[in-house]
């Protein structure tokens, strides 16, 4: 894909490492590839300026939701070398997301390149402090104007970079988990497993909900029966009970988490028995009565790892391991993280460095 640049003509100052916070600052140039179904697909493909975008009232996206999103992180390890954590697989599910849109979609390679070319010419806005990175937003939706409802004939595919610090101020450390059972996320069929705004969107009412009671995130149900534990907040989710860690299956409403395959890989490389089953929430809280609920852990790309500290499910409320940091979940923050800004051995070549 031959990328054309635009240098912007004035540079933004750098923000302060210390204060970085997530997804306060961009930085001073944006990726842009456009698909136009009567130019034959993908075009023009531009790195640009950082700046608004200009779009009819009627376009496609603000009414029907054609909207797709990855995410991911740079890294600059010990050597100051730029490195990726295995962006084939965001490349991979926002082709999965696209297809359940209706939407076209970049090849693993350019999806890819895009990712690097905009990396590479925005390094210097790659942090160095301890615990941050730059994070990378790749979109696309609709732009073709009209109010019909059917598949868009034209889209903008975007990459926007941000530095940032933890995603949650305090660091690693647990939080207080609402288990949600009137409102539901995802039903089998739907698009519960693609990353597409609307998800999110009709999850923020139960947060709400669950901020309310003084909790600061929801733990889903499944939409049918709402009975099995599905995801926590946008974050997947896994428990250790007893010597077993237990995680959702990924069949349709469950996102196919980066972090979570990563650290379902190290988990089964470090010999721990894993199920990925459906768990009954009357299970789980039972375990949390008698003490085999050991730890609990949310995974994701923006905050790697959340452990859980209480649960509350219909007004009942359970401690996990003290309201501490658990063992294992620290262990796995600190190898996946440890890969990830190059200070561990990478034995599965996940990471990718940019040249």
């Amino acid at each position: 894909m031959e990328i054309r640049f635009e240098k912007a003509k004035t540079l933004k100052e750098k923000p302060d490492q210390s204060a970085l916070g997530f997804g306060k600052y961009y930085t001073d140039h944006m990726l842009i590839v456009d698909w136009d179904k009567d130019q034959g697909g993908w075009h023009d493909a531009r790195i640009v300026p950082y700046g608004p975008l200009q779009l009819e009232p009627s376009t496609m996206v603000l009414h029907y939701a054609q909207e797709t999103f990855e995410g991911l992180k740079a890294y600059r390890n010990p050597k100051g070398e730029v490195q990726l954590f295995r962006p084939e697989m965001n490349a991979k599910r926002m082709q999965e997301s696209n297809k359940r849109l209706c939407m076209p979609y970049l090849e693993v390679e350019d999806f890819i390149q895009c990712v690097e070319t905009l990396v590479k010419t925005e390094q210097d806005w790659i942090p160095t402090a301890p615990e941050t990175s730059l994070y990378i937003r790749p979109f696309m939706f609709a732009t073709e104007p009209g109010v019909g409802v059917h598949p868009a004939t034209s889209y903008k595919f975007i990459i926007i970079l941000t530095p940032v610090g933890n995603y949650y101020p305090e660091g690693v450390a647990p939080v207080k988990i609402w288990i949600e059972d009137e409102y539901v996320r995802a039903v089998k069929g739907g698009t519960g497993f693609t990353k597409c705004g609307g998800n999110y969107a009709g999850s923020l009412k139960a947060q709400e909900k669950a901020e309310a009671h003084g909790y600061t995130q929801v733990l889903w149900l499944d939409g049918n029966e709402k009975k099995y534990v599905e995801e926590v907040g946008s974050m997947n989710i896994m428990f250790l009970i007893n010597d077993t860690v237990v995680t959702a299956p990924t069949e349709g409403t469950v996102l196919p988490g980066v972090t979570r395959d990563s650290m379902l890989t190290l988990l089964r490389d470090w010999g721990y028995k894993v199920e990925e089953r459906h768990l009954d929430v009357e299970d789980l809280m039972e375990a949390a009565r008698t003490g085999a609920l050991k730890e609990a852990w949310g995974t994701g790309t923006a905050a790697v790892i959340s452990p859980v500290g209480q649960l509350c499910y219909k007004g009942e409320e359970y401690k996990i391991n003290n309201f501490e940091t658990g063992e294992l979940t620290q262990k796995l923050y600190d190898t996946l993280t440890g890969i990830q800004w190059g200070k561990l051995e990478d034995k599965f070549n996940w990471t990718r460095i940019v040249k």
